[in-house]
């Protein structure tokens, strides 16, 4: 009888101990996977940040479609101008001007396509991917665009985000609630977010 009790002792111990081991480990096996995430997936969201900066600069505005976005990345082009010559120091004191030097060709200056692609991010970026959030089978970001006022003035504006739900699926739910409630307090988002659709924040992520 005292040897069965010391067994269910034993055995009752060794799972306490499990149990008090999980919980210590639980959150610290989220955070660092949690971690892992959050990196990959604000890499993405820079890349998709970077990659809306130059679709306004060409174009105007910004884009809603991840589509257009990236057949612009990988198909267009910059207009960079070079300049060749300089004006020389006796050349200046004598007064000579750059539109002068340009009409005689001392100075000139030629325009050339650089390919956004290259410039931005290097040849072989697989800019295809921008559209996808890590960790998940395919899911894409979700990409928004809007006009919003400030200061009286209209400003067109893009937002680029994922939730914790969608990023974190697999992990302890009630992790990535406390989480969420956390992100909420914080950012007023419960995940990771590149721009606004409500205001006009320089294009920041909630991360920074």
């Amino acid at each position: 009888m005292r040897t069965a009790i010391q067994i269910v002792l034993t055995i009752s111990i060794v799972v306490l101990a499990y149990l008090l081991y999980d919980g210590i480990m639980k959150p610290i096996r989220f955070n660092r996977e949690k971690d892992k995430r959050y990196e990959k997936t604000i890499e993405r969201l820079k890349a998709i940040r970077t990659a809306e900066v130059a679709f306004k600069v060409e174009n105007g505005h910004y884009t809603a479609s991840f589509d257009s976005l990236i057949s612009f990345i990988k198909n267009g082009n910059f207009r960079v101008v070079k300049k060749y010559g300089m004006l020389s120091d006796s050349l200046l004191q004598a007064g000579w001007t750059e539109k002068e030097a340009l009409k005689k060709g001392i100075i000139r200056r030629d325009t050339v396509l650089v390919p956004i692609l290259d410039s931005l991010f290097g040849k072989n970026y697989p800019i295809d991917s921008i559209r996808y959030v890590p960790y998940t089978p395919g899911i894409e970001f979700k990409l928004k665009t809007n006009t919003v006022e400030t200061g009286k003035v209209k400003v067109n504006v893009f937002e680029a985000s994922v939730e914790n739900d969608i990023l974190l699926n697999g992990l302890d739910p009630q992790l990535i609630i406390n989480l969420n409630d956390e992100r909420k307090k914080m950012t007023g988002f419960p995940g990771l977010r590149v721009g606004s659709v409500e205001e006009a924040n320089n294009n920041a992520g909630n991360w920074e």
